[in-house]
């Protein structure tokens, strides 16, 4: 298990939490996927809370030294994609999720326990 990707995922993790994210889920997709490590999945409930999800993650993973690579859909806050290589936030909202549904198209993923980062 990769120590710098861990850190990162609990640093989104607590950033999500502040500020009250719905359903946070982590899926380690480090033996299926070269992509990243960890898949971190949240849900907001309005277009101003999903941006205030992303700039607290943002905020924090970047004064840790672990600045975004790439974020997309900001302006639209439907899904919003935060990427910061060893992991890969994504932060919807109640009718994306549904609809992309990616607990399940990276089930081959194991899911973990938000308490097993802690």
């Amino acid at each position: 298990m990769n120590e710098k990707s861990l850190m990162m995922a609990k640093l989104a993790i607590e950033a999500l939490e502040d500020k009250k994210a719905e359903d946070i889920k982590v899926i380690d997709i480090s033996e299926v996927s070269v992509i990243a490590d960890y898949f971190i999945i949240a849900g907001g409930s309005n277009p101003s809370q999903i941006q205030a999800l992303c700039d607290n993650v943002d905020e924090k993973l970047g004064k840790a030294g672990f600045p975004a690579k790439q974020t997309e859909g900001y302006d639209a806050a439907n899904w919003v994609l935060l990427d910061f290589g060893d992991i890969i936030v994504h932060i919807f909202d109640k009718e994306n999720r549904l609809l992309y549904d990616l607990e399940r198209i990276w089930r081959d993923g194991k899911q973990l326990d938000l308490e097993e980062l802690a």
